[in-house]
């Protein structure tokens, strides 16, 4: 055959521009591109040497770089290309062999057909990203007919002519660019493989040229591990290859809490590999540095190393592999398209994971406790953002309590199981500290009536018990917002005790109001509170002191609520302050009572008082006139 000069069936240069300037956004993308066309290549090849066997071969990749002459070659023993093949496959923009072998081998409902990763025909051409000229010689593996030679700038037109190639496969070589000498260094080819195809099936080799007894010796190396244990059956891995994968995935030494291994298969289907960590990282709460997703393969290629959309958020401390052969991405594969089918895995992941930790906290309960004090807080936040397995997540979510001993966490069903029988809610409260909270005025008379309380300490807890109303048809009430209303005959003398305090002390509750002004947004006598003077209590759906303090403390500004000054009617001090009213209506030491319960009240819930040098002052009043 002559050589001939050939135009591009397509827009070719506007194409190419495209691939060189938009499509892929880091260069080094080409290499895993050509791999993985000369995976697919052999992928066929295999596949027809079933029928022709004189076909079969030790199937292999290869990478050379020639620093002379400046060129990356890669080539395959695969199933190689006719001249018509090459004009069809390479002479036309986005003609994809791979999906046309595809197309054949479901036409004609072949068994076990490869699968191919090849969908758009134009990872061929990123290697006009790093070379200015690329040539391409290849053999149809089975034929006589002679080799094939392609070349090409990249320009309008491509040269085609025989060549003297004798055995089947593809050769491709690129002419580096001159701003590109990197990718002709060894550290750099392999750091490529190393990321992008090291878990291609078949080896890939390069020669290698090391110092034995001080004679440079050059031999074969295979670059890439092959090692895709997620395609393995889980009952031929061993632990340690497990424990060795997640060390690759996690950067860290420590042994994973446990694995998830399996294979999903109907509407979706992929293989996850995952590892639940034992601990958490240091950068667990700060997500915008923190790299978070799973590693996507697709067929064994890998195509992110942090693939958020797997993984719903509050799952992000997973550690693991996802490989889709179905899964459709966008032409440079880099970025997925937003579709069913990355929801699907998501949910399914999610599902599997949620239920791992279920029948870890069943069955090995120490094991669990350790794992939820260091991923708790994080669990939580599914409650919030996973509408569809919020029930299951509340099942896993643990708490100390207040018939509990310090330090023991139980789950709410527990809690549920060991509460008293007259007791129809799930009560809790928010703050700090354990210590703090059981020693909280609001807790009072639930305390009386051996009720039992939750201990909120993380500071998502308000957060998500914004969408957490109910628990196995029980309500949730917070000790420290609202009315607090128990059975009827509680109700009833605690309505009977804050009637009368109400008449008998009228006058002495209006200028507390008046006196305390705009820093509250009510004063009343409370139901709750058995022993101590007073307490501060928000509105029902009104963020709480401890939120208030939260906000705080990211300077972050959030609207300020005022909240009710609850007086304990039958604390001797209101009498005494009654008598005082009732000899000096208008007594500045009342004034100053009023001022002095406020801040109490304060300093009982863990706030700051505004101005500790007044309250200092009015301390050492009140105790130097009882003395």
């Amino acid at each position: 055959m002559s050589e001939k000069t050939m135009k591009f069936k397509t827009e070719v240069q506007q194409l190419l521009d495209l691939m060189i300037h938009s499509l892929y956004s880091n260069k080094d993308i080409f290499l895993r591109e050509l791999i993985s066309n000369a995976s697919d290549a052999l992928d066929k090849a295999r596949f027809e040497s079933l029928k022709s066997p004189e076909i079969a071969a030790e199937w292999a990749i290869r990478i050379e770089c020639d620093k002379t002459h400046n060129t990356v070659k890669i080539s395959d023993n695969g199933i190689g290309m006719t001249e018509g093949e090459v004009v069809e496959n390479i002479g036309t923009i986005a003609k994809s062999g791979t999906k046309a072998f595809l197309a054949a081998m479901e036409k004609e409902k072949t068994p076990d057909s490869p699968e191919l990763i090849g969908q758009f025909g134009v990872g061929f051409y990123s290697a006009f990203m790093v070379a200015d000229k690329v040539t391409l010689e290849t053999k149809r593996a089975g034929s006589s007919a002679p080799g094939i030679r392609w070349e090409s700038t990249g320009k309008e037109d491509f040269v085609i002519e025989e060549c003297a190639r004798s055995s089947q496969g593809t050769e491709i070589t690129m002419h580096l660019k001159p701003d590109m000498k990197s990718y002709l260094e060894e550290w750099k080819i392999r750091e490529i493989v190393k990321k992008y195809s090291d878990f291609i099936e078949y080896p890939v080799k390069m020669s290698v040229t090391t110092k034995k007894d001080g004679t440079d010796v050059t031999e074969d190396e295979t670059l890439n591990s092959q090692k895709a244990i997620w395609i393995r059956n889980p009952s031929e891995v061993t632990e340690d290859e497990y424990k060795q994968f997640y060390n690759y995935l996690s950067h860290q030494s420590a042994n994973p809490l446990c694995k998830i291994h399996y294979s999903a298969e109907g509407t979706s289907e992929f293989k996850a590999l995952l590892f639940i960590p034992g601990e958490a990282p240091f950068d667990i709460f700060f997500q915008e540095q923190q790299k978070k997703g799973l590693h996507l393969y697709i067929k064994r290629v890998f195509i992110s190393d942090c693939c958020e959309g797997l993984l719903p958020d509050y799952l992000r401390f997973v550690k693991g592999v996802v490989d889709s052969n179905d899964l459709p991405l966008n032409i440079s594969r880099e970025i997925l398209q937003d579709n069913p089918q990355i929801k699907k895995i998501n949910k399914s992941i999610s599902l599997r994971i949620i239920n791992e930790l279920k029948k870890i906290l069943e069955n090995e309960r120490e094991k669990y406790i350790s794992f939820y004090k260091e991923f708790g807080r994080v669990v939580k936040e599914g409650i919030h953002i996973d509408f569809a397995n919020k029930e299951k997540i509340q099942e896993l979510i643990m708490y100390e309590s207040l018939n509990h001993k310090p330090g023991e966490l139980i789950t709410l069903k527990e809690y549920l199981t060991a509460m008293p029988e007259s007791q129809k809610d799930i009560y809790y409260i928010t703050g700090e500290d354990r210590k703090t909270l059981e020693n909280s005025p609001h807790l009072e008379l639930l305390k009386s009536k051996g009720y039992d309380v939750l201990f909120m300490t993380d500071p998502v807890d308000e957060w998500i018990m914004q969408s957490m109303n109910e628990f196995d048809k029980k309500k949730f009430k917070p000790a420290g917002k609202g009315d607090i209303e128990l059975d009827e005959e509680t109700k009833k003398e605690a309505e009977e005790k804050t009637q009368k305090a109400e008449a008998e002390h009228k006058k002495l509750l209006e200028l507390i109001k008046e006196e305390l002004g705009d820093k509250v947004k009510d004063v009343r006598f409370s139901k709750r509170l058995t022993e101590s003077a007073c307490c501060l209590v928000s509105d029902e759906f009104a963020p709480g002191a401890h939120m208030e303090k939260i906000f705080k403390a990211m300077k972050q500004d959030m609207p300020s609520y005022k909240r009710t000054l609850e007086l304990n009617p039958t604390h001797p001090l209101i009498d005494k302050m009654q008598k005082l009213f009732d000899k000096e209506p208008k007594s500045l030491k009342l004034c100053g009572y009023a001022s002095l319960l406020y801040n109490q009240a304060l300093l009982m819930e863990g706030s700051h008082i505004p101005d500790p040098l007044q309250f200092s002052k009015q301390i050492t009043e009140l105790m130097s006139s009882g003395i």
